[in-house]
């Protein structure tokens, strides 16, 4: 692919190691975490629809929602401050948890940073079934969350750590299958408990979220520690029996001592925290932020949020907004498939610049059908039924591109391009930042969309046009290369190579200036 970002991959080492039952195995077990990610992402939205919960715990949104008090404007039937808050207040503790689970994950290991985790869900899921008031809902919510940082600060490194390089790409994924699985199985499940008469349904949607939180449990328990994580923790031999296991050759000497090296190297860092805003990790730190900042900008949680309201306030009825919102749940786990078995053919740079044009089309289509229809005043009455499947149809092509793009690839690339040092704190700045704009996107929405009313998507389609741009720029293609040798990408890209010291440099001791701020010395090193 053209442009300043495509960099080859160079004389990067080539481990042995094949594509094996057992790793296979192993990484989609441990990609179990996502389910309880995607199933909140998917229940939330869909029970936020339902009339009996609103009645219970949001009445004000109720009555308007049921017309008894009338609202002049179809944009802000939904536009509740406490609503928003059900369902952001767990990414602010998954943004918390995210920093506890890196000295977790560095110290005790990556399965027993999952397994905090599923517990911690599975509290939080048990909580909100029998929840009495909007309090209880909240600290429900809060336990999710906390279960949610742990999930998404150790499941993407270990599958990265674990899959052969060849591979990792498609088994990394994976991961972000298992997301829109759970979104699926939640839209699946709110569409079925909605019939439910009595209007008690809700509680087994909120419920139901003890499955995957079991399922993630029991996974976290038989799994085995990364190779890389038993050496961090001074357990070399056993790590070496891993390596041959999970490769599934005779011979990992070069890999093993590279990984045992790097962790020797990491044994030097005090900080990592400190360590992260160092010069030559200046390309990680830029990505780690970005990309989070940018996946939750472009919109799609905003359909897998409130996909049912939002088709609500279209003119949608009840069981037609949640039957569209499977809809776009079962596009979102099929296209994510496409990314699967392309990833590591095509690589990192291509889906993102294909998905974000395909995106950036959508929301156009989407932005132009919503404001003819509904214009400033959001008042459509009856939606013909060809206008509403060109919308859905819109809104499903965009999931399709986010689906293979933006989504797996926002976890993939931020956990393999750190090196073993400053791995676990990046991946906590990585997850931190996505809550932070994901509480951001779910807690102003409602708000948002009530004020600018289909402007919202314009809104969506400048961030997006802006991300495009930047992957090309600025990303360096990471398909195919080992997750110990991912330094030397930066190296020989346009703009980050000012940033990283060649070998040349280091031998000789030279600190690549810097003419806008004077940096520490850099420690000299050894690759």
């Amino acid at each position: 692919m053209a442009g300043g970002g495509a960099i080859p991959s160079g004389n990067s080492k080539a481990y042995p190691g094949n594509l094996t039952w057992n790793v296979f195995i192993t990484c989609l077990v441990a990609a179990c975490g996502g389910l309880i990610f995607g199933y909140d992402i998917g229940i939330s939205g869909g029970v936020t629809s339902m009339a009996p919960f609103l009645k219970e715990f949001f009445p004000a949104v109720y009555k308007k929602e049921m017309n008894i008090v009338p609202s002049s404007n179809q944009y802000c039937k939904f536009n509740s401050t406490t609503l928003t808050l059900f369902t952001s207040s767990l990414y602010l503790a998954a943004l918390v948890a995210s920093w506890i689970a890196s000295v977790v994950t560095r110290v005790f290991g990556r399965k027993k940073s999952m397994l905090v985790g599923g517990c911690t869900f599975c509290a939080g899921a048990l909580l909100n079934a029998f929840a009495q008031n909007v309090l209880m809902l909240i600290i429900g919510r809060i336990l999710l969350g906390i279960g949610i940082g742990f999930a998404n600060q150790s499941v993407p490194l270990y599958l990265s750590e674990i899959a052969p390089y060849k591979y990792r790409g498609a088994l990394n994924v994976m991961f972000q299958l298992s997301i829109t699985i759970g979104i699926l199985v939640a839209n699946a499940v709110n569409y079925g408990f909605a019939q439910i008469k009595g209007g008690w349904g809700w509680r087994l949607s909120l419920g139901g979220a003890v499955v995957p939180a079991v399922i993630f449990i029991i996974g976290s328990l038989t799994l085995p520690d990364t190779p890389n994580s038993l050496i961090e923790r001074g357990k070399n031999e056993e790590a070496k029996e891993r390596l041959l296991k999970i490769r599934g050759v005779d011979n990992v000497d070069e890999e093993f001592n590279d990984l045992v090296a790097a962790s020797e190297e990491s044994k030097k860092v005090k900080h990592p925290w400190f360590n992260l805003f160092r010069r030559k990790y200046r390309p990680q730190l830029a990505f780690a932020i970005l990309i989070p900042f940018f996946q939750q900008l472009t919109g799609m949680n905003v359909f897998m949020f409130y996909a049912p309201v939002l088709f609500k306030t279209m003119g949608f009825g009840d069981n037609a907004s949640l039957f569209s919102a499977l809809i776009t749940g079962i596009v979102n786990s099929v296209a994510t498939l496409v990314s699967i078995f392309t990833v590591d053919k095509f690589g990192r740079r291509v889906l993102f610049l294909e998905g974000g044009i395909q995106m950036l089309i959508c929301q156009a289509v989407i932005t132009t059908a919503i404001g003819l229809k509904f214009g400033l005043q959001g008042n459509p009455g009856v939606l013909e039924k060809w206008y509403s499947v060109l919308v859905v149809v819109a809104i499903c092509v965009y999931i399709a591109a986010f689906a293979w793009s933006w989504g797996p690839l926002g976890w993939l690339v931020p956990s393999e391009i750190f090196p073993l040092e400053i791995r676990s704190a990046a991946q906590s700045v990585n997850v931190s930042v996505n809550m932070i704009f994901t509480f951001f996107i779910a807690q102003i929405f409602l708000q948002m969309l009530c004020a600018l009313r289909f402007g919202l998507f314009i809104f969506f389609m400048f961030w997006v046009l802006v991300m495009t741009i930047f992957i090309h720029k600025y990303l360096p293609e990471t398909k195919g290369i080992p997750i110990e040798e991912m330094a030397g990408i930066w190296k020989k890209h346009p703009y980050w190579k000012r940033f990283v010291p060649t070998v040349t440099d280091e031998e000789k001791n030279v600190e690549i200036p810097d003419k806008n701020k004077k940096e520490e010395e850099e420690p000299k090193t050894t690759n």
